[in-house]
């Protein structure tokens, strides 16, 4: 093996840059069952923590294989819990009807990814709605950050206040130290080592059962397969349908532009490389979470941290994929960690995606509101829908008062339209 790194630099690079992105993003394991298994849902945790980590290995081998690059896949932040909170717990939806609902959301991805039809929606939807939905869900995960932390709760006359100020909170402050002195260094695992040492405070102080046992074999009975495919198809869930689409469109767009970019993987053109192939992956990812018990899959944005460790080719994805083979076995010890060790890499993944919203343009009104009103919406309603339908019907409708008529394009007066009549059915 060595010999084999000094034969092939490049060899070596992906595999440092693989095990680099596995670490960056490894918290999903944890977070993703504690959000999809979260009170109200009625998910099994054993089962979404095998539909992670089967939807993690899986993906991000094809994108490795198939798309040949070094970008890693698993269940995406924000739509997990779009699909927890306001799917099955405010909507009331059965959770293996939304699972059948994230298919249906992958299939029409697919259809999407794989034909012309991609670059038109992406240079239809305006940049100013993107970044406002990534925006409101960094707004939405921080809100759920603070509520698992006890920071806040509910009230009947002021509809939130200031929660109770206990362990939870001191734990709290615990992960974001740690996390932000590493983060400050650059090291990749700033978010397991913030749950894991509140995990381990927890245990130790005796707020939490330690595990009984540390590895068990993977669930692949649960929530594998178990979707509702022809209770999806029903028209008041359409709105979902296609939020869910838009919002991976937007994620992955928004991932493969800028991560390619600022890592030089871009064509002649500044293109990035094997874009279609890789949204095709991004597809199939949400397609196959549905599958797998899962919310959408997409490629994750610290893929960079690899990539800036030098893993170039596919082979960096195929090593990560690998890496996430023995999180099929720690269900025990992952179900044992309590939910407030998630809040501060919960707050911090909302801190990042906020932060996009310093590109927003505030100079005209007809721009500005309708992205406000997204970023506003999405934690306010908690629901991705709300704010995406009202982004795109206000800036349509508010072009044509301002005399901007002609500057908005067919497709997005459809989606105007789409959005209206969509709002129209929830009453």
């Amino acid at each position: 093996m060595i010999s084999s790194f000094r034969r092939d630099p490049a060899l070596y690079a992906d595999v440092v840059g693989g095990v680099t992105t596995f670490f960056t993003m490894a918290y999903i394991v944890v977070v993703n069952p504690a959000i999809l298994a979260s009170p109200g849902t009625g998910m099994p945790f054993s089962g979404v923590l095998t539909a992670t980590v089967l939807v993690a290995s899986s993906m991000t081998l094809l994108m490795g294989l198939y798309a040949r690059l070094p970008f890693a896949v698993a269940p995406g932040m924000g739509l997990n819990a779009f699909f927890a909170y306001t799917l099955v717990v405010q909507g009331q939806v059965p959770w293996p009807t939304a699972l059948g609902v994230v298919f249906w959301a992958g299939v029409l991805f697919l259809a999407v990814s794989a034909t012309p039809l991609r670059e038109h929606v992406a240079t239809t939807i305006p940049q100013g709605l993107r970044v406002a939905a990534g925006a409101g869900i960094g707004l939405l995960l921080t809100f759920l950050g603070f509520r698992s932390a006890g920071l806040i709760e509910a009230d009947p006359a002021t509809l939130l206040r200031l929660g109770t100020l206990d362990h939870r909170a001191a734990f709290l402050l615990v992960g974001l130290a740690i996390a932000v002195v590493l983060m400050r260094r650059s090291n990749p695992l700033a978010y397991l080592a913030s749950i894991a040492a509140v995990a381990a405070l927890a245990w130790t102080l005796g707020y939490e059962a330690r595990p009984a046992r540390l590895v068990s074999r993977p669930d692949f009975s649960s929530a594998l397969l178990r979707l509702d495919i022809a209770g999806a198809l029903s028209p008041s869930l359409i709105p979902a349908m296609i939020t869910i689409l838009f919002t991976d469109l937007f994620d992955s767009l928004s991932t493969f532009i800028g991560v390619a970019t600022a890592a030089g993987l871009t064509d002649r053109d500044g293109r990035p490389i094997n874009l279609r192939r890789g949204l095709i992956v991004d597809s199939f990812a949400t397609l196959g979470a549905g599958l797998a018990g899962s919310s959408s899959g997409t490629a994750f944005v610290e893929s960079i941290a690899g990539i800036r460790m030098g893993g170039r080719t596919g082979r960096a994805s195929v090593v990560t994929a690998l890496c996430f083979l023995p999180c099929f076995f720690v269900g025990p010890l992952v179900a044992a960690i309590p939910g407030y060790a998630t809040a501060a890499v919960l707050v911090l993944v909302g801190l990042a995606m906020f932060q996009t919203v310093t590109s927003l343009g505030f100079d005209r009104i007809e721009d500005s509101l309708p992205a406000f009103v997204t970023i506003v919406l999405i934690p306010l309603t908690f629901s991705i829908t709300q704010g995406i339908l009202w982004g795109f019907l206000l800036h349509a409708v508010l072009y044509a008062l301002v005399g901007r008529a002609r500057e908005v394009n067919l497709t997005l007066w459809a989606l105007a339209a789409i959005s209206g009549g969509l709002l129209l059915l929830q009453r």
